[in-house]
C-alpha cells in the first residue's frame, strides 16, 4: 500500500491539475491528508461509494497521463543522471571522470 501511495503522490505532483475537481480533491484528501473514505464523503457531500469511484477514476487518469506524457519517468531518469554526476564530481576529477560527466550531460539533452 505504501508503494501505491508513493506512486500516486508522485503522479499527483505532475498531473493533479489535469484531474477533475472531484478527483483532485478526493486524491488530495485520501493520499496526502490521510482522510478516511467516510471523512472525504462528508467533506465532499457525496457517498462513500462516490468517493471510491472518484479515487479509482482519478488513479486511472494519473496512470493514463503518465503513460502518454511520461513526465515522471523523464524526471526520474534525469534525477539518476544528476546523482551519477554528483558521485563523480565528489571525487578528484580526471580526464576519464570528465568524459563520464559529459556523456551523462548528453543524456539530459
Amino acid at each position: 500500500m505504501l508503494e501505491k501511495t508513493n506512486k500516486i503522490n508522485l503522479l499527483f505532483d505532475f498531473y493533479g491539475p489535469l484531474l477533475t475537481d472531484k478527483q483532485e480533491k478526493a486524491i488530495r484528501l485520501y493520499y496526502i491528508e490521510d482522510y478516511s473514505l467516510g471523512e472525504i464523503a462528508d467533506n465532499l457531500n457525496i457517498s462513500r461509494q462516490g468517493v471510491f469511484d472518484s479515487l479509482k477514476r482519478g488513479e486511472e487518469a494519473l496512470d493514463r497521463y503518465e503513460e502518454k506524457l511520461g513526465l515522471y519517468k523523464k524526471f526520474a531518469e534525469q534525477r539518476e543522471v544528476l546523482l551519477d554526476l554528483r558521485r563523480i564530481l565528489e571525487k578528484p576529477i580526471n580526464q576519464i571522470s570528465r568524459e563520464k560527466c559529459l556523456k551523462l550531460l548528453d543524456r539530459l539533452t
